[in-house]
């Protein structure tokens, strides 16, 4: 078969391609269609440019693609609340008119028979709203201005459709190939009920007209989706490109019997400068026994478009592609179940053991269960009423507010709670903290310890590290937060400078984990080593290398993060 057939033999239930597809063999992506064109062309690695929404987007040279600067200065929609004073959608109707037939001569040309002429469509639903005003007010608006949340989601989601109909009606593709992420390696970013109730409805729309039109629908999402997997499949998914390891994909496999074709498997854990040759085929060999045989899966890099950062490490994946099909294989028959992940959920110890009486103890239980549940101003109100009976602003801290964090933090990492509800916590947090901050130095009040805390030389990616920061203040521990792009000399210097007892560092390209090492080579060149702690954390991020560079710490995730940098701070 062609990569195009087998392509196509793979979107049946019952179908039966004669050999594994390697990676983006059947797909030609279009990527210089006038829509792209107008879009996305000031996008060039190794620079910095605003895009046609006004968002600035940096490509640094060494990251699989670009990504968007949201600061306070820099966001386009600055309040949800009046998102039409800021907002404006490209007028693509207007400015991408032209230049259609060479472009179709083009892809005809390349796809031939062999290939599935395929329209790309980058920065889905969810990735615009968080482009446009960063991912913290993205999420923290689905609980405090749903209705203009909505409103906004609307807004793109009919520029959207105009956007796939233009597409479809002047390039005549054969696929459509979006991009949309929503969780990290682990997790949704919200809770799958949430999901459903502001995207599913959006994208069943914006599927279902694609599938109407006879068009193949695939969704790029390097994320953990499991908990929303038959969603997918409702709304009119094909194709689920960027299906992490994590995914349990044998599992996955078992449960859509063929209503679904899982695309990826090969992470970016080891697309890697460091990556030798018997690690890379290791790997690959593994995922492929380990999926292959479940059938509707095609090995491939997680990423949205092909290719690998290193380019040491795309050839080897797809020679080891290469001899799995030139083997002889038997059918696999599964017999069993394999278990899922079951994560352990720690509980929080009774707390308020120093307050004497037993309302002061039921108040301080609901600042806790006040700031779980994200009830800003009542815990506000809480904090303001444990001050006025005489609770010291320390005990408020540790007895109150330090628990519900602590909770929220195991259920973050069971996957009972997600990043909004992180987020929304950590601002009720603030705001008691605002109330508490003055009270604590009359009350000889200090700190478990200090940690400085940043994203490694290289990568502009934040989230992980704000939710790091988010739970160790919670924990207790005063954070100096040095942003992103932080070389290891300034880890360094801060934590001497600032006299910090941690220094934490996070990273999600593995272009730029070698920092890391650098890190620990500088601390222990400025003698600091015997007394400060070196945590390390991130998607590609792994106990073997923490062992390997010489750092202390290493942990799945930010409330893990949080309790190990407690843990040693005790000792």
């Amino acid at each position: 078969m062609t990569p195009k057939e087998l392509f196509l033999e793979l979107l049946r239930p019952d179908g039966q391609p004669d050999r594994q597809l390697k990676q983006y063999e059947a797909l030609h992506m279009v990527l210089n269609d006038p829509i792209n064109a107008y879009l996305r062309g000031s996008r060039v690695r190794g620079t910095t440019a605003k895009d046609r929404w006004g968002t600035t987007i940096s490509f640094p040279m060494d990251a699989p693609g670009p990504m968007p600067v949201t600061t306070e200065e820099l966001k386009v929609c600055k309040d949800i609340a009046h998102w039409q004073d800021y907002v404006h959608a490209p007028d693509i109707e207007a400015n991408c008119q032209e230049g259609w037939e060479a472009c179709i001569r083009e892809a005809k040309e390349k796809a031939g028979d062999r290939k599935l002429i395929t329209g790309f469509m980058a920065t889905g639903i969810f990735e615009q709203l968080h482009f446009l005003m960063g991912f913290e007010d993205t999420l923290t608006a689905l609980y405090e201005y749903p209705d203009e949340l909505r409103e906004l989601i609307e807004y793109i989601t009919d520029y959207r459709m105009r956007y796939v109909k233009l597409l479809i009606d002047r390039l005549h593709p054969e696929v459509i190939f979006t991009h949309d992420d929503w969780g990290t390696k682990e997790a949704l970013f919200m809770k799958p009920e949430m999901w459903r109730e502001f995207f599913k409805e959006p994208y069943r729309r914006f599927y279902g007209y694609i599938r109407e039109q006879g068009v193949i629908t695939v969704h790029h999402a390097d994320s953990y989706l499991v908990p929303i997997i038959e969603d997918m499949v409702d709304v009119g998914i094909q194709v689920w490109q960027g299906t992490l390891p994590e995914n349990d994909i044998p599992a996955l496999q078992r449960q859509l019997n063929g209503r679904m074709v899982l695309m990826g498997g090969i992470g970016a854990a080891i697309d890697r400068p460091d990556a030798g040759e018997t690690e890379i085929r290791d790997y690959v060999r593994s995922t492929l026994a380990r999926n292959c045989p479940g059938g509707h899966y095609i090995p491939c890099i997680t990423y949205g478009l092909p290719g690998t950062v290193c380019p040491h490490v795309d050839p080897v994946i797809n020679e080891e592609i290469d001899l799995y099909n030139a083997a002889l294989h038997m059918p696999k028959f599964f017999t069993a179940e394999i278990p899922h992940r079951i994560r352990g959920v720690q509980r929080t110890a009774s707390t308020g053991a120093d307050v004497q009486d037993s309302r002061n103890t039921e108040l301080l239980s609901a600042v806790s269960d006040a700031l779980t549940r994200g009830r800003r101003k009542q815990v506000v109100a809480l904090t303001e009423q444990a001050l006025a009976q005489g609770i010291s602003a320390q005990t408020i801290l540790s007895d109150g507010l330090m628990p519900g964090m602590t909770k929220l933090g195991d259920d973050f990492s069971a996957g009972k709670a997600f990043v909004p509800e992180m987020l929304i916590a950590a601002r009720c947090m603030n705001a008691a903290l605002d109330i508490l901050r003055p009270l604590f130095a009359s009350e000889n009040s200090t700190s478990l310890g200090k940690a400085c805390l940043g994203t490694v030389k290289g990568d502009m990616h934040d989230i992980g590290k704000n939710l790091v920061k988010i739970m160790m203040e919670g924990a207790g521990i005063e954070v100096v937060d040095l942003g992103v792009d932080v070389s290891a000399e300034t880890f360094v210097q801060t934590a001497i400078d600032e006299h910090c007892d941690i220094i934490a560092c996070s990273a999600l390209l593995t272009t730029t984990m070698n920092e890391m090492r650098r890190v620990v080579e500088i601390a222990e060149e400025r003698g600091i080593r015997d007394h400060i702690k070196i945590m390390i954390g991130g998607a590609p991020i792994t106990q073997e290398f923490c062992d390997e560079i010489g750092a202390d710490i290493y942990t799945d995730d930010a409330a893990q993060a949080a309790r190990a940098a407690a843990a040693a701070l005790r000792k």
